[in-house]
């Protein structure tokens, strides 16, 4: 029985709505399934509920965007707390900043030629959290694009012209917001990263997982953190970063999982975290000694 614990609804920049996206799970026979928005827990309460409605185990995540010398790190969080106020308050700031850098990107656009304004930006979010994905099809939308990728491509991405540096959150920020929430912090997708050198540095603030199994690893890749998973005693995840976009390059829900007995470790970690977690949580946690 296979598990999915990294798919987007709505609540971000997904396609589709968070209970359409556990009935779609259901429909794919998996065992469990993992909601991950951008920097938001909107969509948790629709989600959990049709998990219970159909019978599927839903976990409560996230995906934290942060930055470290340059580079983009997602941190992936599960079985958190998602009413704790601290990590309510994080991600309202986090938010606040992806807006304030999607006002950058417009405006940097409209200088380029392009006629967008904000207003057409919000008109493709469904959800709390604003992004670069909502730009793009918004570009799309107009005429000006032929695809979300291809906006991406052409504007959006790192040394795009339209390409704004988004707020400056380390990552053990956000490993250490979610362990305060009583959750298990995974690095997300590191091949796709490309930061094997943070990984000691974020165990060392409490780092639980690694996102071994994800469409764009291939054998070799997930073999090689498979090996850093073992050796720095790290639970494995994986999933398939479905996003429900027709056309975009994301792969389908189902694709990329982890097997029943990943499952049980990760959330034999998790209860760990629950048991031994503090009211005053501090950095320097030895789950991993």
């Amino acid at each position: 029985m296979a598990a999915d614990l990294h798919a987007h609804t709505t609540a971000s920049d997904g396609h589709l709505s968070p209970a359409r996206v556990v009935h779609l799970a259901g429909e794919k026979g998996l065992a469990a399934l993992g909601i991950t928005d951008h920097d938001t827990v909107a969509g948790l309460a629709e989600a959990l509920a049709a998990g219970q409605e159909i019978g599927l185990p839903v976990i409560a995540g996230i995906e934290l965007s942060t930055e470290a010398e340059g580079r983009e790190v997602h941190l992936l969080g599960y079985g958190f707390d998602w009413h704790q106020r601290d990590l309510l308050a994080f991600l309202a700031v986090m938010r606040q900043a992806r807006y304030r850098r999607c006002l950058k990107i417009v405006a940097r656009l409209r200088d380029l030629g392009y006629d967008l304004q904000v207003a057409d930006v919000e008109q493709e979010v469904r959800g709390e959290a604003m992004g670069r994905p909502h730009i793009a099809a918004a570009l799309v939308h107009k005429g000006y694009l032929p695809s979300v990728d291809a906006a991406f491509k052409t504007l959006l991405a790192r040394g795009r012209p339209a390409y704004v540096p988004r707020t400056r959150v380390p990552p053990a920020w956000a490993v250490e917001i979610i362990l305060k929430a009583r959750g298990l912090p995974v690095l997300a997708h590191p091949g796709l990263s490309q930061v094997n050198d943070l990984i000691p540095r974020l165990v060392a603030v409490g780092l639980q997982g690694l996102e071994v199994y994800y469409p764009y690893h291939d054998a070799a890749v997930m073999r090689h953190y498979r090996q850093i998973a073992t050796a720095y005693n790290l639970v494995i995840t994986g999933g398939s970063d479905f996003h429900g976009r027709p056309g975009d390059t994301h792969a389908d829900l189902g694709s990329c999982t982890l097997n029943a007995a990943e499952l049980e470790r990760l959330m034999e970690r998790l209860q760990k975290i629950k048991e031994q977690a503090t009211k005053d949580w501090a950095p320097g946690i030895y789950f991993n000694k």
